[in-house]
């Protein structure tokens, strides 16, 4: 099955030319309000999700996004405040959440319910080259936390185990109408505040050969090294992804990447860890609605990432899934989804609290933006 999800990445080569696709990866695309100079926007993400392992602690292992079982719940609420003139930008979003619970749970103080704060300045007068510094939205993998921009409700383990925030300095070049640039100075791997001394540094190539697809690759290399990762030294990560979305009823996105981590002990062995995944998303408009699907693996084996929560060494796991889309106004949408999880190893825990290869999640969400 790995063989044949590959296949699918690497062949699927179809193009033809409408209205430009957009970056689902990095996008905030809202109907906002203007003004003046001054842009609001916002979403509000709500779910009911089920998993039928039934966790004692009402929280769905390996992931932070609409992670609460069978309980309805707000993924994420937010304000998108934006400024522009021709010299100087900044970007406010506030967020609140399950999400935020979890995905900023390193964070101390306010700094977890910001999920982007940055101010820009134009470095030249005939170009439209910038550079913006503060938190920043990650370019990692095509899906971010923004569930409205993905053909799926809920997140892959692609994007569930790479940044969804960046912290530091980013430098916008675009060279033509289809190559953009995009180099970063960063605090961390997902962090604000930073853990140690080194910063790390990330790259972005963006592709556009014509307005229904687009190629995107990311790099990001910095030292890892912190309290809670004492052995824990250089990281090494790079992704590829593309999205295809033509005029037709057909669309899709796919996404592949591999991280290495370099460690050292306390005795001075020295050892690389090596995680990778790759995913199929795509969807088909329907009269009323779309049917959309996933397929993905990740593998991590000697949890470098993620840890096992049971007694299994490393992680691993299949996934698939299926689910409905209705679009209820230009600004709403209403979705049901099923995912399935299954493992060679025994990485979950069923209801019965023994160990099992399997996962079960059946979600239900309705998200509103403006």
């Amino acid at each position: 099955m790995k063989n044949v999800l590959i296949l699918i990445l690497f062949n699927s080569s179809v193009i033809t030319s409408f209205s430009q696709v957009v970056n689902t990866g990095v996008t905030d695309n809202f109907d906002s309000i203007e003004v003046g100079k001054i842009s609001i926007g916002g979403m509000i993400d709500t779910y009911y999700g089920y998993d039928f392992n039934e966790p004692k602690s009402f929280l769905r292992p390996y992931c932070v996004s609409s992670a609460r079982h069978n309980e309805v719940n707000i993924n994420l609420a937010m304000i998108d405040l934006k400024y522009k003139n021709n010299h100087v930008r900044a970007h406010l979003v506030p967020g609140f959440g399950t999400y935020v619970n979890d995905n900023y749970a390193a964070e101390k103080g306010s700094l977890k319910n910001l999920i982007e704060a940055n101010v820009g300045v134009k470095l030249s007068k005939k170009k439209d080259i910038w550079i913006d510094a503060g938190i920043i939205s990650s370019p990692y993998t095509n899906e971010s936390a923004l569930s409205k921009d993905h053909l799926v409700y809920t997140r892959s383990f692609s994007a569930e185990n790479v940044p969804y925030y960046l912290s530091g300095v980013k430098l916008s070049v675009p060279l033509n109408k289809k190559w953009s640039t995009y180099f970063y100075i960063l605090n961390g791997w997902q962090q604000i505040q930073d853990n140690n001394n080194p910063l790390s540094i990330g790259t972005q190539v963006e592709y556009r050969p014509n307005d229904s697809i687009l190629f995107n690759w990311n790099t990001y290399v910095g030292n890892e090294y912190s309290v809670s990762a004492p052995s824990y030294r250089t990281r090494y990560f790079t992704d590829l992804y593309m999205i295809y979305k033509p005029k037709g009823k057909f669309s899709m996105t796919s996404c592949a990447y591999i991280g290495i981590q370099d460690t050292k002990d306390t005795l001075g062995k020295k050892e690389s860890l090596i995680w990778w995944q790759v995913n199929v998303i795509a969807d088909y408009q329907l009269k009323k609605g779309s049917i959309s699907s996933r397929l993905e693996y990740f593998t991590d084996p000697k949890a470098a990432m993620l840890a096992a929560i049971t007694t299994v060494k490393g992680f691993e796991t299949f996934s698939g899934s299926i689910g409905y889309n209705l679009k209820i106004s230009n600004n709403a949408i209403f979705r049901l989804e099923n995912r399935l999880f299954y493992s060679d190893k025994k990485v979950f825990i069923d209801k019965r609290e023994t160990l099992t290869n399997l996962s079960n999640l059946l979600i239900i969400n309705l998200t509103v933006w403006f």
